[in-house]
């Protein structure tokens, strides 16, 4: 059964009469507008298209797979003395995971350690593990050991390209590497587009006991149109670049869906949006609750798409759902 929960603002209050929800990745087609050498890159792709429509879906396809804004402007931050991070190889780039240890202080030995519920954090498209690091550090005063990841291309795993399947090897090849550890892991908590691999990996294993999915799209593969949007590329180069990426990985964007993966996700779930989130709307939070066959919605207001990370009512909500999970 589906169990409603509401913090902060009651989005219901604000839909009735409210303007239509925005369309997936609103925040990005803002930023994008409002950068000067989007123009430029509109021109040069429309130059493409009148010049070979192969150069054109090759340009296009480099352009969507690069994560934007370029994590060299992105505000770094010190992960401090309790963290341990480690770069582990993956494919031909590598994943940098951060272990929370408890600093100094920590007396309880490696075996108290990994005898504790460990979760795994993911973020999401252009994002990075620094994201993640508020609630990280609220679920370890919980007693839950964190472990947070830079998806390839992302924060500090190197790469310059990267894609929604590789996401979700990405998470998964970092879960069966903790489980050859030993660690089983209790939760998996991912954000926006980090959400749909999430869900994607554990529809095809049980990764973990939980998963926590916030501010997820459901359906990923409207990134292309917003894509195509932006950049002003034709619906032909904009399927073409599609088509092109499937061929590559194997799967269907469609795949991605949460009308897809959500009903094989076997483990209980908490799906948190924000009524005001205009990089992914609240209808796809509505979608996932009304195809996952245990969920719960934790709704907020006020909140938006990036600052939900960071709410500490939220980080209350989260933890309450991965205690309730740690019963017998």
């Amino acid at each position: 059964m589906n169990a409603v929960t509401t913090t902060g603002q009651n989005p219901s209050s604000r839909q009735n009469g409210a303007a239509p929800a925005p369309a997936s990745g609103g925040v990005a087609v803002r930023f994008y507008e409002r950068n000067a050498g989007v123009s430029l890159l509109r021109g040069m792709l429309g130059g493409a298209e009148a010049l070979s429509s192969r150069l054109a879906e090759r340009m296009a396809q480099r352009l969507f797979l690069t994560p934007l804004p370029l994590r060299g402007f992105a505000r770094r931050s010190a992960w401090g003395p309790q963290w341990q991070i480690e770069r582990w190889p993956f494919e031909r780039v590598n994943v940098c995971v951060y272990r929370y240890r408890g600093g100094a202080d920590c007396d309880e030995g490696q075996m108290a350690v990994t005898q504790r519920p460990h979760v795994l954090l993911m973020h999401g498209w252009a994002g990075r593990a620094t994201q993640m690091k508020a609630l990280a550090e609220s679920l370890a005063s919980e007693g839950f050991v964190p472990i947070v990841m830079d998806a390839p291309a992302h924060g500090a795993s190197n790469g310059s390209t990267s894609n929604l399947p590789q996401f979700a090897r990405a998470l998964e090849y970092v879960c069966a590497r903790l489980a050859e550890q030993g660690i089983k892991l209790h939760a998996v908590i991912a954000h926006s587009l980090g959400g749909s691999a999430a869900a994607f990996a554990l529809s095809r294993s049980r990764l973990a006991r939980s998963l926590v999915l916030i501010a997820a799209p459901d359906a990923p593969r409207d990134y292309t149109r917003m894509f195509a949007h932006v950049f002003g590329i034709s619906e032909r180069t904009r399927a073409a670049m599609q088509r092109r990426i499937e061929a590559q990985e194997g799967l269907l964007m469609q795949q991605f869906d949460a009308a897809h993966s959500a009903p094989r996700v076997t483990v209980p779930t908490l799906v948190a949006h924000d009524a005001d989130d205009s990089a992914n709307p609240f209808a796809a939070a509505e979608r996932f609750m009304q195809h996952l066959p245990q969920a719960e919605l934790l709704a907020t207001a006020g909140l938006g798409h990036s600052r939900i990370l960071k709410d500490p009512a939220v980080h209350a909500r989260i933890t309450a759902f991965l205690m309730r999970q740690l019963a017998p």
